[in-house]
C-alpha cells in the first residue's frame, strides 16, 4: 500500500477554497511559512486510501481485545454522542467562566464521583495520561515532604510487579527507585518492605489488584508499614475496573491516587490517545494539587487556586471530551451499575482462565481478579514455540493478542484482561482458538514461527525494524 505522499500528483485538488469574504489577514513575515508539502490527490483517491488505512486498524469495535492491565473494553456510542454536544464542543478556554456553567458544573461533578469511587477527599482533572497522573501525584509527594522540611525523603519503593511507567515517573519526578520483591504467594514480601522502609522514603508505588491479576491482601498491614516510616502509600489506578464500587483504595489505606478514565471510564483508547489521569487525594493533600481547580461558589462554579500548589501540570484544564464520556458513565450506571461492571469483569476473567488453565499454566488454587497471567515457559522448552508465536497466531484467528511479556516476573508471559463486555459466548470462542493453537504447537510448530499468514502486516523482524526501519509503505 502506498502512502499518501506517494500517491500526489501536481495539479490535483481534493477541495477547492472558496475566496474569503472578510478582510485578509497578513501573517508576520517572521511567523509565515515558506510553503506546506502536502500530497496533491483527488477526494476519491484520499477517501479510499484513508477507508484503506482504517480497515487494516484493529479496535475493540472489530473483535475482542484482551490486552492484560490495558482494559480495552468496548465503549457505548451514547457517551461519545454526549461529548459531541455543541454546547460543550463550542466552548473556548479562553472565555469567561460565567458563561461556561455548565462545563465547570460537569467538571466539578465528576470530581465529586470520583473522589467518592476512590475513598479520596479531592480530585484534579488536569493529568493528560495515566504515567502524567503518576508524575503529577509525585510531584505533590515531593512538595509535601519538602514544605514539612523533610527534604531527606527521596526514595520510591515500586514493587517487582509493577507497571514500568512506576519507576520511570519516580525518576522523572528526581526520586531514587528502590525495588522491592514478590514473596511465594505473588504479593509484596512484608519483610524485604520493612528492610528498605525508612526516614527517606517518600511513598511506596503499588496497585491493587497487582499486575499479575491478584488481590493485594495484606494491604492493610502494607499501609502500617508505610505510614509508620512515614511515607505515603500511592495507588496506581491502572486495575481499577476491578474493584471500582466494591473497595475504594481510600478504605485500603491509600493516600493518592490516579485513575485512567480512558481504561476504566468510557473513553476508547490506543494509538495514542485520547487518555485522562486524574489525581484524587486524602486531605492532607489537597493544597498541593495543581492549579486551577473547580470549586462551588454560592449558585456557581469558580476557578480556584490551592494553597500550596504545584502549578499547571497541562494546558488548560484537560481533556475535556474524556471528562464528559466519564461522567456520562458513571451517571448511567449509577452505584449499583459501577459494581456489577467491576463484579462481571472478575467473573469473566476467571471464567477464561478456568477453560485454558490445563494447556496454559497460570496460578491455580485461588481466583484472578480481572486478569491473569500465564506462562508458556514448558510450552517453549517443549515445542519451541514462544508467547510471541502464539500471540502472532491469534492475530489471524481475528482476537487481538494479549500482552506479552509482562510482567518481567513471570517467564514467557502472556496476560488476558477479557474486560467485562466479552459475552459467554466470544470468551468460549477465545479459549477454543487457544486451545487449537497449543495443539498446533505440538503438531506444526513450525507453522505458528510464521504467524500470522493472513493479517496486513506479517511477522517483522523485530530488530531489524527498530534499527533500520523503513518509513515508506511497500506494496
Amino acid at each position: 500500500m502506498r502512502l499518501i505522499f506517494e500517491q500526489s500528483v501536481p495539479g490535483k485538488r481534493a477541495a477547492t477554497v472558496r475566496i474569503p469574504e472578510v478582510e485578509a489577514y497578513c501573517v508576520p513575515q517572521e511567523a509565515a511559512r515558506d510553503g506546506l508539502d502536502l500530497p496533491e490527490v483527488a477526494e476519491v483517491d484520499l477517501v479510499r486510501h484513508y477507508t484503506a488505512l482504517s480497515k487494516r486498524a484493529f479496535g475493540v469495535d472489530d473483535g475482542c481485545y484482551p490486552l492484560g492491565s490495558c482494559t480495552m473494553k468496548y465503549n457505548p456510542k451514547l457517551h461519545e454522542e454526549i461529548a459531541e454536544y455543541p454546547g460543550f464542543t463550542k466552548l473556548h478556554p479562553l472565555q469567561p467562566v460565567e458563561t461556561a456553567q455548565g462545563a465547570l458544573e460537569a467538571m466539578e461533578t465528576l470530581c465529586g464521583l470520583l473522589a467518592e469511587i476512590t475513598g479520596m477527599d479531592a480530585v484534579t482533572l488536569q493529568p493528560a495520561a495515566g504515567a502524567h497522573g503518576e508524575y503529577t501525584a509525585l510531584k505533590m509527594i515531593r512538595a509535601y515532604h519538602m514544605g514539612r522540611n523533610d527534604a531527606k525523603r527521596n526514595k520510591i519503593i515500586v514493587p517487582d510487579s509493577a507497571h514500568g511507567t512506576n519507576p520511570a515517573s519516580a525518576t522523572m519526578a528526581g526520586f531514587e527507585v528502590v525495588n522491592v520483591p514478590s514473596d511465594a504467594e505473588k504479593g509484596v514480601d512484608l519483610d524485604a518492605l520493612r528492610a528498605v522502609v525508612g526516614e527517606d522514603t517518600a511513598a511506596l508505588m503499588l496497585t491493587n489488584p497487582t499486575t499479575l491479576g491478584l488481590f493485594e491482601k495484606n494491604i492493610a498491614e502494607i499501609a502500617d508499614i508505610v505510614h509508620g516510616a512515614g511515607g505515603v502509600l500511592y495507588y496506581d489506578g491502572a486495575n481499577l475496573n476491578a474493584v471500582m464500587g466494591v473497595v475504594r483504595p481510600g478504605d485500603m489505606g491509600f493516600d493518592v491516587v490516579h485513575l485512567n478514565l480512558h481504561k476504566t471510564f468510557s473513553t476508547p483508547h490506543g494509538g495514542g490517545g485520547p487518555g485522562s489521569g486524574p489525581v484524587g487525594c486524602k486531605a492532607f493533600l489537597a493544597d498541593f494539587l495543581p492549579s486551577p481547580a473547580v470549586a462551588k461558589q454560592g449558585e456557581g462554579y469558580v476557578f480556584v487556586t490551592p494553597e500550596r500548589t504545584i502549578g499547571k501540570v497541562t494546558g488548560w484544564y484537560g481533556n475535556f471530551s474524556v471528562y464528559l464520556k466519564a461522567l456520562a458513565y458513571i451517571i448511567t450506571l449509577g452505584k449499583e451499575g459501577i459494581r456489577s461492571a467491576a463484579e462481571t469483569a472478575v467473573l469473566n476473567a476467571n471464567y477464561l482462565k478456568s477453560l485454558i488453565e490445563d494447556d496454559y499454566p497460570t496460578e491455580r488454587g485461588r481466583y484472578c481478579m480481572h486478569e491473569f497471567v500465564v506462562s508458556l515457559e514448558k510450552l517453549k522448552a517443549e515445542t519451541g514455540v514462544t508467547a510471541m508465536d502464539v500471540a502472532k497466531a491469534m492475530i489471524d484467528k481475528g482476537i487481538h493478542p494479549p500482552t506479552m511479556y509482562f510482567p518481567l516476573i513471570v517467564h514467557e508471559a502472556l496476560m488476558f484482561e477479557p474486560t467485562e463486555t466479552e459475552s459467554k459466548e466470544t470468551l468460549d470462542r477465545v479459549a477454543a482458538v487457544l486451545k487449537e493453537i497449543y495443539r498446533t504447537a505440538y503438531s506444526d510448530p513450525a507453522a505458528l514461527h510464521q504467524a500470522p499468514m493472513h493479517a496486513a502486516i506479517r511477522r517483522p523482524d523485530e530488530v531489524r525494524a527498530a534499527r533500520s526501519p523503513v518509513l515508506t509503505a511497500k506494496n
